[in-house]
């Protein structure tokens, strides 16, 4: 993302260093162990939990919770990493408000849940502190596993995979592995090198090895490494972006947000990546959210999310609107664009307003126009290039469509939800699904 002669209003540098440092800094503060043994002590310890079913990874909150309490934070780090090896990141970025917190019995009763996030980061970070890896591995069952997309479902299927004996050969496009935690969420939310460290840190077990840029249908194929290993794991994610299908789409500075996001986390000097007066985000999932607050914390002044549905159909937690509109984001409801206008690169755009209607949305005569140095597209994201055989249901690969030999979990996968927890949880599941079919056969 460069500046050019065409858009002369997105630039560099709008804020200093120090500022673009602290609006860059850590989201939320970790406890300190004070902290954390008063919000542990909140707990009620639910027999049946309600957090517990609410948690896609089915962790034991409640014991977590009560080993925090002990003293033993490293063993509370254990009970988690069981259900969820990258129980680091989803404490950063997890939606808890609408998964556990949200179910919690304190948040029914009080309108305050525990704060289960703070606690597993709490936790999980005092474990990785310890600088000791808390698996082992199985001894080798001369199986070897490929991994086609080193993400938290690649990651969290090689894991476990080579806890159980096997040997794991992940391949990824990119130069870096994380996918999701190290290109597509917010840098506040994961701040510094975090995400890395955990991937370094899960690396720990042995028997993994990573080939990065390396790229499925350009330099081997899904027949290829069905000949070579004995299973092979696709978590591919989803790597097409949804058109606007609007005129003047192809202006200059109407940008993909995923593409942006993941530029923002790799820069060394984030204040160096240009960024409008005025920015527009189209979308309601937290990709916009996450789009528009770095927007503003980059200096742009005038930073709006229009989404075309209602706010109870936005995806984007309530929380993360709330977020949103406390750093200075307008969300505008019911409108859609109809046209990007400017004289090369855009500069305003025209949108109508929406309405629901039995047969779909409808736009209306009636709308309005927003100035735009810059657009940024959230409007959801497709899957890339499938392998030759390999089919989709419901814009996701399906499974009955699989090879043998072949699964599949992830953002690509049905069920798939754009979230660190689910992917991980999809991916332990295809590991150990994997190793059953790998020594049922022994």
């Amino acid at each position: 993302m460069t500046n050019s002669p065409q858009t002369p209003g997105v630039v560099p540098h709008r804020l200093d260093a120090a500022r673009i440092a602290s609006h860059f800094s850590d989201a939320q503060l970790p406890f300190d162990p004070h902290e954390a043994r008063v919000a542990a002590d909140r707990c009620y310890f639910c027999h049946d939990a309600p957090c517990v079913a609410a948690c896609p990874t089915e962790i034991d909150i409640p014991l977590f919770i009560r080993q925090i309490l002990t003293g033993t934070p490293e063993v509370a780090a254990r009970t988690i990493w069981d259900q969820n090896i990258f129980g680091g990141a989803c404490a950063r970025v997890c939606p808890t408000e609408q998964l556990c917190e949200g179910a919690c019995v304190r948040e029914a009763a009080e309108g305050k849940p525990v704060e289960i996030g703070r606690l597993q980061r709490f936790a999980t970070d005092a474990g990785m502190a310890t600088n000791a890896h808390p698996y082992a591995r199985a001894p080798s069952t001369g199986r070897r596993v490929a991994v086609v997309g080193a993400g938290p479902a690649g990651l969290a299927c090689a894991h476990r995979l080579a806890m159980r004996g096997h040997e794991v050969v992940v391949f990824d496009r990119r130069a870096r592995p994380g996918g999701l935690n190290e290109y597509g969420i917010a840098a506040y939310k994961v701040a510094g090198d975090f995400a890395q460290a955990e991937v370094d840190w899960l690396l720990r077990i042995g028997g993994i090895e990573l080939r990065m840029g390396v790229e499925l249908g350009r330099d081997m194929t899904l027949s290829d490494l069905r000949r070579d290993f004995d299973a092979v794991f696709l978590g591919v994610g989803l790597q097409g972006v949804n058109a606007l299908r609007a005129p003047g789409e192809e202006r200059g500075e109407v940008r993909d947000a995923v593409e942006f996001i993941a530029v923002l986390r790799q820069a060394a000097d984030k204040g160096a990546i240009p960024i409008g007066r005025s920015v527009v985000v189209i979308g309601g999932g937290m990709t916009a959210i996450d789009a528009a607050v770095q927007s503003k914390a980059l200096g742009a002044e005038n930073v709006t999310i229009v989404y075309r549905r209602d706010q109870g159909q936005m995806s984007a937690s309530g929380y993360e609107q709330d977020h949103a509109k406390h750093v200075g984001v307008r969300i505008v409801h019911e409108a859609a664009p109809v046209e990007l206008r400017g004289n090369g690169a855009v500069k305003e755009v025209q949108f109508a307003y929406t309405e629901a209607t039995p047969e779909g949305l409808r736009l209306a005569e009636a709308g309005f126009r927003l100035e735009a140095d810059q657009v940024f597209k959230a409007i959801g994201q497709t899957l890339g290039e499938l392998p030759e055989g390999v089919g989709v249901a419901g814009g996701k690969i399906d499974p009955l469509s699989l090879p043998p030999g072949v699964f599949i979990g992830g953002d690509c996968a049905p069920g798939g939800e754009d979230l660190t927890v689910t992917a991980a949880a999809q991916g332990r599941d295809a590991a150990e699904a994997i190793h059953a079919a790998l020594m049922g056969g022994a």
